[in-house]
C-alpha cells in the first residue's frame, strides 16, 4: 500500500547528507510525493509533525537516530493521529532499525513506505514514551557520555571503548523490581527494559522482545564480585555471556523503586528517577516495517527464565 503524500522530518545534522538527497530524488522520480523538513532546535519535530498532520500528510518519516525516532513517536502519540511512521536510519547506532532489519540504505528505507503499516506497541516510563528500550545503570551512563566525535569515528564500537575507559567509575545501583508474577531486588550494574531488542550500539539485552506482544522484556545484570568482568561481558555484546549473568522476565508492567536516583536512558533521552512505572501502550503506533522483521511476533514466545542462569 502506498500511503501517498509523505513527509520526511530530517535531523538538522543530516541536512547536507548527499545520500539522503539522492534517495529522496530517486523516490520522487518514481512518482512518489515526498516533502522534506529539517529540524533546527528542540521542539521542531513536534511542531513539524503537527503541521504535517494539519496539512493532510498520511505518512511521516523520521530521518535520524534513535532519539529522532523517539521524538516523532512522542509527537504522534500526543497528536492522537493514526498517521503512519517510517524510519530512515541516520544515527550512529540505529539500534531499533538494526534489530528490526530496517535497511540502512536511505533509498531502501524509503521503499518501506510501500509496505502496509503495522500496529505496534510503545513502552512508557512515568508517561514518557520509548519505542525501543529503556536502559539504566552504568551502561546507560556510558551511552549518555560517549562523545559525538567518538561515535562518528567508531560507530557502535565507541560505546564499548567508553565503557572500558570508565571502569574506574563503575558503581552499582540498588533497586526493587515488581511486576505480575515477578519480583527481584538487589544491586545491579545494568538494566534493560525492552519493547525493542538492543541498545548502546548493538547490545542485545532483550533478544526475544517483540513490538506487538503487549509485553516488556526485562534484563537485569546483578552486581557480583567480579563486577568488571560482568560489565565487560555486557559491553562486548556477548549474548551468551549476558544470559549467564542476567535475571530476565516478560511483563505488561513493571515498578522500580530505589533509594537513590537511577540513570535511565529512553531511546537516547536521559532521565533520572527513584520511582519508575513502566507500561505498554498497546497498538499505539502504525509503523512501516519489513515483512519478516524479527521484532514482529510470528509465533508464541517461550517464558523467560526468572532466575540467574
Amino acid at each position: 500500500m502506498n500511503e501517498s503524500k509523505a513527509l520526511l522530518v530530517l535531523h538538522g545534522k543530516q541536512g547536507l547528507n548527499e545520500d539522503v538527497r539522492a534517495a529522496v530524488n530517486d523516490w520522487r522520480q518514481l512518482g512518489n510525493e515526498l516533502a522534506v523538513r529539517v529540524t533546527w532546535e528542540p521542539g521542531d519535530t513536534a511542531r513539524i509533525v503537527a503541521e504535517a498532520i494539519a496539512e493532510g500528510y498520511r505518512s511521516l518519516v523520521a530521518g535520524g537516530g534513535d532519539g529522532t525516532v523517539r521524538e516523532m513517536v512522542q509527537a504522534l502519540l500526543d497528536s492522537g493521529s493514526d498517521v503512519s511512521m517510517a524510519v530512515l536510519p541516520l544515527g550512529t547506532a540505529n539500534d531499533f532499525a538494526q534489530a528490526a532489519e530496517i535497511p540502512l540504505s536511505p533509498f531502501d528505507a524509503l521503499t518501506l513506505l510501500n509496505r502496509e503499516p503495522t500496529w505496534v506497541d510503545v513502552g512508557e516510563m512515568n508517561g514518557e514514551p520509548f519505542l525501543n528500550m529503556a536502559t539504566g545503570g552504568f551502561g546507560s551512563k556510558v551511552t549518555a557520555t560517549t562523545s559525538n566525535e567518538l561515535k562518528r569515528m567508531l560507530g557502535g564500537s565507541a560505546y564499548l571503548l567508553t565503557g572500558l575507559s570508565r571502569f574506574s567509575e563503575l558503581r552499582s545501583a540498588w533497586g526493587r523490581f515488581a511486576g505480575p508474577d515477578f519480583t527481584w531486588e538487589g544491586e545491579f550494574l545494568a538494566l534493560g527494559i525492552g519493547n525493542g531488542r538492543q541498545s548502546g550500539g548493538g547490545q542485545q539485552l532483550c533478544p526475544q522482545a517483540s513490538v506487538d506482544d503487549g509485553l516488556l522484556d526485562i534484563c537485569i545484570v546483578p552486581a557480583p564480585a567480579d563486577a568488571v568482568g560482568t560489565l565487560g561481558t555486557l559491553l562486548s555484546g556477548g549474548l551468551l555471556g549476558i544470559d549467564t549473568v542476567s535475571v530476565t522476565a516478560r511483563v505488561p508492567w513493571l515498578d522500580v523503586d530505589a533509594p537513590d536516583e537511577i540513570d535511565i536512558n529512553l531511546d537516547g533521552e536521559p532521565f533520572a528517577a527513584k520511582r519508575m512505572h513502566f507500561s505498554v501502550k498497546r497498538r499505539a503506533l502504525r509503523l512501516h516495517l519489513p515483512v519478516d522483521s524479527p521484532v514482529l511476533r510470528d509465533e508464541p514466545l517461550p517464558p523467560p527464565n526468572h532466575e540467574i542462569a
